[in-house]
């Protein structure tokens, strides 16, 4: 059975930093391309990063030079670093595995609030 556990969201004031990460089971992580996405209210869900098995990264222009996303495939764990964090990042943040376009699978999501 495959799970991606999502951790590290919560309530940050604006300029604040958080890391999620997301611990994935049940899949060869090391080939899957890993990413996070996000869905705020009344919006649709939308790429924040991505990592491919290789370790090359793609991020958002939104997000470019404050989030980071990085893999361990010791621990079966994707991150994201998110610095200086704004309000419109405010968001359900979920994780996503993905080999070939043919096995693709979601995290349950993690809230992540950012309101001073």
């Amino acid at each position: 059975q495959v799970q991606l556990v999502e951790s590290g969201g919560g309530l940050v004031q604006p300029g604040g930093s958080l890391r999620l990460s997301c611990a994935a089971s049940g899949i060869a992580f090391s080939i899957y391309s890993m990413g996070w996405y996000r869905q705020a209210p009344g919006k649709q869900r939308e790429l924040v990063a991505t990592i491919t098995s290789g370790g090359s990264t793609n991020v958002a222009d939104s997000v470019k030079g404050r989030f980071t996303i990085s893999r361990d495939n010791a621990k079966n764990t994707v991150y994201l670093q998110m610095n200086r964090l704004k309000p419109e990042d405010t968001a359900v943040y979920y994780c996503n595995a993905n080999y070939r376009t043919m096995y693709n699978y979601w995290g349950q999501g993690t809230q992540v609030t950012v309101s001073s």
